[in-house]
C-alpha cells in the first residue's frame, strides 16, 4: 500500500506529515490529525502542538473519545452534509495508543474506505511503537503535564498499558499517573505461556522507583534465562536483599499462566491481592502469603496452583486500592470494590481499571486525598478451543 510505504520512509518524528500528504493524494483528505492519550487516560492531545499548550480532547464526552473507548471507527457528518470526519483507533496489539482522525468527502467515507483507513491508523500505531526509540515527540504529546522523575523511570519500564490474544485481554493503569512512585505491573508471552507480575512499590520518590526497577528487571533477567516461577522469585529477591540488605523490600504477586490449559502457577509474596468475577459471581481469591522480596536472606518461593477457566474476569489490586478508607472508615474492598467490579462487567478490560479508579474517588471521598499509589490490573481470561 502507497501510504504504508509512505509511513515507513518518514523519518520517526515526521510520521504525521507523512501520513497527512499519503492521505491527500491516494484519498482526498482535507485534515488529518494525530491525537495520543495522556498518561492518566482522561483526555487525547494533539500531536502536531507543543506540550501544556496543545487544546486536548476529552476521551469521554466527545467523537474521538468515542472511537477510541470502543476501538471502532466512529464518522461524523458536518452540518452541510459535504464533509466527514472519520476517527480511528491507533493500537498495537490491543494497546491503545490514540485516535487518527481523517477529514474527507462525504462520498469518500464508505465502508471500503473506512476499512482502508483503519488499515491505515494500525500501521500507523506500529510505526509510532518504532519510532518511540529514536524520538521524544509521542511521548511528550501523551502529557498533559510534567512527570516526576519517579514517574518517568516507571512508566518507562511498563510494558504497555493493555495487550490483545485470542486466549486473554489486560488492561492495566498507575494512579497518580504523573506522580507514580514504586507501583508496577509486567507481562510477558510466549507460544505457550503467560507471566504476569503485580507490583506494590515501597517507599517514595526516586528510591521507590529504583527499587521496582532493580526487581523487575530481575525477574525480566530470570525469565529470559529459562528459570521457572519460584526461581524467578528468588532470583529477584536476592538481587533486591544483596543491594538492600534487608533495609526495605517489595510486594508482589506473580502469575504464570497455560496459555492451553489455564493451568497457572502462583507466587503471593506480599500485599497485591487477586479478586475474579466467574459466572456472575464476584470474589477475592485467597493465597498462601510468603515474605516480600527482599525482606531475608535466601527465601525460598513455591508456587501453588489456580485455574483459570474461560469467561473469569481477574482482577489485581494493590493497597492504594483496596485499603483506601471512606469517610465512615469502610475500607474499598469490604463492599465498595466488588460493586465496582460489577458495574464494570461489560466494559472490556482496557476500560476497567480507569472505571474502578473513578469509582475509588468517590469512595475516598473529595477531602482525603490519595496518599499512595494505586494499581489495578484487569485481566479477561478465554483460553484456546
Amino acid at each position: 500500500m502507497a501510504v504504508e510505504r509512505a509511513l515507513r520512509n518518514s523519518a520517526p518524528h515526521a510520521l504525521l506529515e507523512g501520513v497527512q500528504e499519503a492521505l491527500t493524494v491516494h484519498y482526498t483528505a482535507r485534515d488529518v490529525d494525530l491525537l495520543m492519550a495522556d498518561y492518566a487516560m482522561t483526555i487525547l492531545q494533539p500531536v502536531d502542538a507543543l506540550p501544556y499548550t496543545a487544546a486536548p480532547v476529552p476521551i469521554h464526552t466527545s467523537a474521538p473519545g468515542r472511537a477510541f473507548g470502543a476501538q471502532e471507527p466512529y464518522v461524523e457528518t458536518d452540518g452541510q452534509g459535504d464533509l466527514c470526519t472519520a476517527h480511528l483507533p491507533v493500537s498495537v496489539r490491543g494497546d491503545r495508543i490514540g485516535i487518527l482522525s481523517v477529514r474527507l468527502p462525504a462520498v469518500a467515507c464508505d465502508p471500503a474506505t473506512l476499512r482502508e483507513l483503519a488499515d491505515v491508523a494500525e500501521v500507523l500505531g506500529h510505526e509510532i511503537v518504532v519510532a518511540e526509540r529514536d524520538t521524544d515527540l509521542y511521548l511528550q504529546a501523551r502529557r498533559a503535564d510534567r512527570l516526576t522523575l519517579a514517574a518517568e523511570m516507571q512508566w518507562q519500564l511498563l510494558p504497555g498499558r493493555s495487550c490483545s490474544r485470542p486466549e486473554y485481554e489486560i488492561g492495566a493503569q498507575l494512579e497518580p499517573a504523573y506522580a507514580i512512585h514504586g507501583d508496577n505491573f509486567d507481562w510477558s508471552a510466549s507460544a505457550d505461556h503467560l507471566t504476569l507480575t503485580v507490583t506494590n512499590g515501597m517507599g517514595e520518590g526516586i528510591e521507590a522507583a529504583l527499587l521496582t526497577n532493580l526487581a523487575v528487571n530481575a525477574l525480566r533477567n530470570a525469565r529470559r534465562a529459562g528459570l521457572s516461577l519460584s526461581d524467578q522469585a528468588c532470583l529477584a529477591d536476592q538481587a533486591v536483599y544483596g543491594h538492600y540488605q534487608g533495609a526495605v523490600h517489595l510486594s508482589m504477586l506473580l502469575l504464570c499462566f497455560d496459555l492451553s490449559t489455564g493451568e497457572t502457577e502462583i507466587i503471593d509474596a506480599g500485599s497485591p491481592k487477586m479478586w475474579r468475577i466467574r459466572n456472575g459471581r464476584t470474589e477475592p481469591i485467597g493465597l498462601d502469603a510468603q515474605l516480600p522480596l527482599g525482606m531475608a536472606e535466601d527465601t525460598p518461593y513455591t508456587a501453588e496452583h489456580f485455574r483459570a477457566e474461560p469467561g473469569d474476569r481477574l482482577l489485581f489490586v494493590s493497597d492504594g486500592v483496596y485499603d483506601v478508607a471512606s469517610p465512615t472508615g469502610e475500607r474499598y474492598s469490604e463492599r465498595a470494590l466488588t460493586r465496582a467490579m460489577t458495574n464494570s462487567r461489560l466494559l472490556p478490560p482496557s476500560q476497567v481499571p480507569r472505571a474502578v479508579l473513578h469509582e475509588l474517588t468517590g469512595h475516598r471521598g473529595t477531602a482525603a486525598p490519595a496518599d499512595d499509589d494505586a494499581l489495578i490490573v484487569c485481566l479477561d481470561w478465554r483460553g484456546r478451543p
